[in-house]
């Protein structure tokens, strides 16, 4: 809730978007905000909660109340010169931070105050982050403070904030001071918390020792009834209260008639009440301390505009008590490891155990997911269903994945995606440990499911899923999919390689499998066809045996598809596990495909043997290889050089900043302020790219003056964005040579183009030959910055062959991303052009990403067409659009999604 302005508030509006739900260190949540006057009466009982010790610490004196003047002074402010920062739980103040400019107008000094009760859960951390973030907005690079030597919990906020931290000790105090500028270490530590509160709030959830359902009921067609009914089934070994006007008794359940009346604290409290009590219970929950909430009752935002307001109002009512929420209109959750073994949903069959992660959105989907992994049998560590995913979120759930022993490969069913970049950066990092698979439809991020809010995205097609490929992360079409992937991940080694071997006792099925292999871009070591198996029995398993032995014995192979005809006189579960034990003893992965079967039943998909042994079985040799080719391609991913990030010296973000805060007053609402061609020249210098000289013209006299200022050749070229590259249709011409020709280029210029409207034309400086190519970024309203690069011409206008990444973008992201696009092969000498400069290029296409990044007011930024020579590097055009930058996610300061 934004606080009412006052009077007395010195500076412009109040800064709602400032506003910001947090996790704190040891996972409950806060909300933080910008003081107001209002917060007067708050802050002087705040103060006088404090001991001496601390109010001595921060005052350099004992005060034990705030005198009328102080509170003035504490709680009126302008939010530009003096910000202050609260973090409430509930209504109670539980920490304040605050900076005030010093006579150096790129300076400020910090304070902090941090409840004696609530010490320890990283506050002074968080209110750093976000007074940097503030401040960096206003025009201030560097924070300082006064702190006393003993106060060394404040110490040790400054100096594990990631900053380079100068320190001098004068007259009693330490003076501290650093640069606020986010750097690649403190963007790590900031990254390193929020990955630390984060995973333990969602490790609450999924172990919780007391649940509470929230509405059961006798009516076995009641959600709460089912939850309860899981619940017991599941042999939850905690404690289990039920909550319901009527009582409802059950062997080894408490009955309650409010949640108010259950003794002891509650872990988790699972609501199935009517929509119109959800929000009561809620509070009533957050009153009793409940430390998280899955809500199971639909009807809020996939009913309209009145439920998305109820489902706001739902979660602040969550979060002003510190919990967290999941759901509303979620299935539940469960987990299966036997030390935390629980069914808190409304799905009745436990999936076996494992050490598959698996995370859900809407209830449908959700049903779907969970029916694929029972019926492949794939083992599920725990699953967690989003429902609308008003709060906890798939990235939650990455974070708990990162630090649980238990899960070793991670799935996700998208529909949407909430904050895709935060998603890529920590897909990124958790890929690199865990395979991460994620299910999504062609439009996952185009638009969103009922049920979610948020923006939707404008990025080009195909950026999200190049964005999945940046992150590592192993892309599926469907739950089936996914779980044929994680079958093979869950139960077999990481291939080290490509190298397939191929075993079947069919010639034919051997010559599919090696042409589908190559489709794929599996190596095809070894092949055994024909294994002699007709007869079957202990002879036929004994060939099987040895094929498959000598097929994975070879060096040259790194796993093997083994691909069958029914075998007489024996059984699957008989194939499969001999075959795995093969594989058991070579360490190498193996999966098994059963062909030509036509007995009734469900399929085999993972073969589980009494000694834990688990092999992945498909009844199609296509569905196999595609599964394993995914495998071996996170195999290539996670072995390549992930590099690291670039910042070329004679880059001048401050400049750039500078610029864009003097043109910021000017960005028309929603819409773009359009750069001209001097100040599109100025802010690009800032980094270090330079734009070949033009000159517009109003007549032929004009043109020739600036011919002669250029230099003569020039190119003569209209201003039209559509036609300025357009030379078959007469947009551009080249080599003019002199005044003679000029004018006469003019004429036939204009008359050309007469067909298509009247247009400004302009001179331009003659650039050397080569390859054009296209650099483009832009501020996504979903995914944040997206970086394009492909070849100037209908390779992109027509074809769309572009290559997509989203920043910070490692060198080795640039390198690679260059090569992506087909046509991209014209810049490496093809049919006999001398290859282009490909270093310049990657400079180049840094640059810009650099620029992008860190000033999300650029909306976007086109170089368009680049020349790029055997030693040249030529930016012929250039447009720049501001906007208002949104708040981009994903800052330099840690929030949850609203």
């Amino acid at each position: 809730m934004v606080p009412e302005t006052s009077d007395t508030d010195t500076a412009g509006r109040y800064p709602a978007y400032w506003e910001a739900d947090v996790i704190l260190r040891d996972g409950a949540t806060a909300h933080l905000r910008p003081i107001s006057p209002q917060d007067r009466d708050a802050l002087l009982a705040f103060h006088r909660s404090q001991s001496e010790s601390s109010i001595y610490l921060r005052f350099f004196s004992y005060k034990p109340t705030l005198s009328a003047r102080e509170l003035d002074r504490f709680t009126v402010v302008d939010h530009r010169d003096r910000v202050c920062f609260v973090l409430l739980l509930g209504d109670q103040i539980i920490g304040v931070g605050r900076y005030d400019r010093t006579d150096d107008p790129h300076d400020a000094e910090v304070a902090f105050m941090i409840s004696d009760a609530h010490q320890g859960r990283g506050i002074g951390s968080i209110l750093l982050e976000h007074l940097a973030a503030a401040a960096r907005e206003n025009g201030i690079d560097r924070f300082s403070a006064e702190v006393l030597p003993e106060n060394r919990k404040m110490l040790h906020v400054f100096a594990e904030a990631g900053y380079e931290l100068t320190r001098r000790f004068d007259d009693g105090v330490v003076a501290v001071g650093f640069d606020i500028d986010p750097t690649e270490r403190s963007l790590a530590v900031m990254a390193a918390r929020e990955h630390r509160a984060e995973a333990r709030s969602v490790a609450d959830l999924v172990t919780p020792s007391s649940i509470a359902v929230v509405g059961a009921s006798r009516d076995p067609g009641h959600a709460g009834h089912a939850v309860v009914e899981h619940l017991i089934a599941s042999g939850f070994a905690g404690q289990l209260h039920g909550v319901s006007p009527t009582p409802f008794e059950r062997e080894g359940m408490a009955h309650a008639t409010s949640i108010r009346d259950v003794p002891g604290r509650v872990d988790l409290a699972v609501i199935a009440v009517p929509v119109d009590q959800v929000a009561g219970v809620v509070e009533e929950c957050g009153q009793a301390g409940v430390r998280s909430v899955v809500v199971v009752t639909g009807g809020y935002a996939e009913a309209g505009a009145t439920g998305r307001a109820r489902q706001i109002e739902l979660v602040h009512r969550a979060r002003v008590h510190g919990m967290r929420l999941v759901g509303p209109a979620s299935l539940g959750l469960l987990n299966t490891a036997p030390e935390h073994r629980f069914n808190a949903s409304i799905l009745a069959e436990m999936p076996r155990e494992g050490s598959l992660g698996l995370f859900s959105q809407s209830g449908a989907i959700g049903m779907m997911l969970h029916a694929a992994a029972v019926r492949h049998e794939v083992g599920v560590s725990a699953y967690l269903s989003a429902g609308n995913r008003a709060d906890v979120s798939g990235n939650d759930m990455m974070q708990y994945w990162e630090d649980d022993s238990a899960t070793r490969a991670c799935g996700l069913y998208l529909q949407s995606v909430g904050n895709p970049r935060k998603f890529s950066r920590i897909a990124r990092r958790l890929s690199l440990n865990k395979p991460v698979i994620v299910a999504k439809s062609e439009v996952t991020g185009l638009r969103l499911p009922p049920g979610h809010t948020g923006r939707t995205t404008q990025a080009p097609p195909g950026t999200l899923d190049a964005m999945f490929r940046q992150a590592g992360v192993i892309r599926a079409d469907t739950s089936e999919q996914l779980m044929d992937v994680a079958g093979i991940l869950v139960s077999q080694p990481l291939p080290a390689g490509p190298r397939t071997g191929l075993v079947s006792n069919a010639l034919a099925l051997g010559q599919l499998m090696e042409d589908r292999c190559m489709q794929l871009g599996l190596d095809v070591a070894v092949t055994q066809a024909g294994v002699p198996t007709a007869d079957g029995g202990p002879e036929a398993l004994e060939a099987l045996r040895a094929a498959v032995a000598r097929t994975l014995g070879a060096e040259s192979v790194d796993a093997a598809v083994v691909t069958l005809m029914p075998v007489p006189h024996t059984t699957r579960a008989e194939v499969a596990e001999l075959v795995g034990r093969v594989g058991r003893e070579h360490g190498k992965a193996v999966v098994v495909v059963f062909t030509g079967g036509t007995e009734p039943g469900t399929p085999v998909y993972v073969h589980h043997a009494d000694d834990g042994l688990d092999v992945p079985c498909f009844d199609s040799p296509g569905a196999a290889l595609r599964s394993l080719s995914k495998v071996v391609d996170h195999v290539r991913w996670r072995a390549q050089d992930q590099g690291h990030l670039a910042v070329p010296e004679d880059i001048d973000g401050e400049a750039a900043e500078t610029f864009v805060e003097s043109l910021a007053s000017r960005v028309p609402g929603d819409r773009l302020l359009e750069l001209d061609s001097e100040q599109t020249r100025e802010l690009l210098a800032t980094h270090g790219i330079g734009l070949l000289p033009s000159a517009r013209f109003t007549d032929p006299d004009d043109a020739l003056a600036a011919a002669e200022r250029l230099g003569y050749p020039v190119a003569l070229k209209t201003t039209d964005p559509n036609l300025r590259h357009r030379l078959d249709l007469g947009g551009v011409q080249l080599n003019i040579q002199n005044g003679e020709q000029l004018r006469t280029a003019i004429e036939t210029m204009h008359r050309t183009l007469a067909a298509f409207g009247s247009f400004d034309l302009e001179v331009q400086a003659m650039a050397p030959t080569g390859q054009a190519v296209v650099v483009r970024a832009i501020e996504d309203p979903l995914i944040g910055p997206v970086v394009s690069f492909g070849m100037a011409g209908d390779a992109v206008n027509l074809l769309e062959d572009w290559a997509h990444r989203v920043p910070p973008l490692t060198d080795q992201d640039v390198h690679r991303m260059i090569r992506e696009p087909k046509a991209s092969r014209k810049l490496f000498g093809y049919q006999g052009v001398p290859a282009a400069d490909v270093d310049r290029l990657e400079d180049l296409v840094n640059r810009v990403a650099l620029l992008k990044d860190r000033h999300p007011e650029i909306a976007r930024v086109e170089l368009n067409p680049v020349l790029v020579s055997t030693d040249s590097l030529t930016v012929l055009g250039a447009s720049v659009g501001l906007g208002n930058p949104q708040q981009r996610t994903d800052s330099a300061r840690r929030a949850m999604r609203s």
